[in-house]
């Protein structure tokens, strides 16, 4: 009998263990969340800065949560154009890396962060974001308008510069009657203030537009100029500084909130963390890809201070006048300058 109960008492103690276990992995599995990201660009990390960040990203929240939380990344657009990633990430437990495309059309005051010729390097950059009045007034209003959140400012290819296959570009009246490629209508607007037109075209057909003519010039950083091979149909490229090159990790409310503050807390410092080997990656590559690209033939610039400044001149006035022609308050370009260290 005594036999016959220690017997029971074994399989009873299996039983509890067995369930034990099973209620273990069940909660794991319950606990266990995954989180689509999804952001332009090819899935290549030394061509695309995006990829590079989502790529770190998805690997410092799986090992800062234990696995509890998984970053499922979806590049090239998979889930839609930056209208309808956008979409997406305000209705969606999700997070987005958008461009000014997809930022703009819900809060067009993020135009006044590319003010041209705002920064003189990608310290003072980094300072504007990380530290400005701006930038924390951008965030509490995208949150208040849209119910999201602009998590982080991710660097991804330096700063912008002019190329064309006319002529050198060494002050603004070097761009009278040419014909440039605009990402935008702000860069519309710069490009007419210099004297020249700027006509939208998709990034797709800028190459074949360059090829036969039909825009003698635009402006990227030297990554893109490298991946979308325009070295083959520009012959001129002015180091100046433009605008820096940086999209935005767009966070959804719910998602957010749904997390325990162990595992925000993890997310928000892996999103620091990326970001920070993003902008020492981006940054120690720039000198590298203007060698490629007088190596490929393109005679690279390089505007004095003076130059740079006559640009500012004529840029920044006719940039100001756009955004207020586009319903911006002045406010936001009064913190912004502050913040850069200029005043109106």
């Amino acid at each position: 009998m005594n036999i016959m109960n220690k017997m029971l008492g074994n399989n009873r103690l299996v039983k509890t263990l067995a369930l034990g276990a099973a209620l273990t992995t069940l909660s794991f599995s319950v606990s266990a969340q995954t989180i689509n990201l999804s952001y332009n660009g090819a899935p290549d990390a030394d061509k695309n800065a995006v990829h590079l960040f989502a790529t770190n990203l998805q690997k410092f929240v799986a090992e800062k949560t234990n696995g509890d939380l998984k970053i499922k990344l979806y590049p090239n657009s998979m889930l839609g154009d930056e209208d309808e990633r956008m979409e997406q990430v305000l209705n969606t437990p999700s997070l987005n890396i958008a461009s000014f495309g997809g930022i703009s059309p819900l809060f067009p005051e993020i135009f006044v962060s590319a003010t041209p010729f705002l920064f003189d390097d990608f310290a003072q950059a980094h300072t504007f974001f990380d530290q400005g009045e701006y930038w924390k007034a951008v965030q509490k209003s995208f949150y208040e308008r849209t119910n999201g959140h602009l998590m982080a400012v991710v660097e991804e290819g330096g700063f912008l510069a002019f190329t064309n296959n006319q002529r050198p570009i060494k002050s603004p009246a070097d761009f009278d009657g040419l014909r440039f490629r605009a990402m935008d209508k702000s860069q519309v607007a710069l490009y007419n203030a210099f004297g020249a037109s700027g006509t939208p075209i998709p990034w797709t057909e800028v190459y074949l537009a360059l090829k036969t003519g039909v825009a003698d010039g635009q402006m990227n950083p030297p990554m893109y100029i490298i991946l979308g091979s325009l070295f083959e149909v520009q012959k001129y490229m002015t180091l100046a500084n433009i605008q820096y090159s940086d999209q935005f990790l767009v966070g959804n409310d719910e998602l957010l909130k749904s997390l325990s503050k162990k595992d925000k807390e993890a997310l928000l410092a892996a999103v620091k963390e990326a970001n920070d080997i993003n902008r020492v990656s981006v940054e120690s590559k720039v000198d590298e890809r203007i060698a490629y690209l007088k190596e490929k033939g393109v005679q690279v610039y390089q505007p004095t201070a003076e130059e740079l400044e006559a640009f500012r001149k004529v840029g920044q006035p006719s940039y100001f006048k756009w955004l207020e022609e586009e319903g911006i308050d002045q406010k936001w370009v009064d913190l912004a300058l502050k913040d850069a260290g200029f005043e109106k």
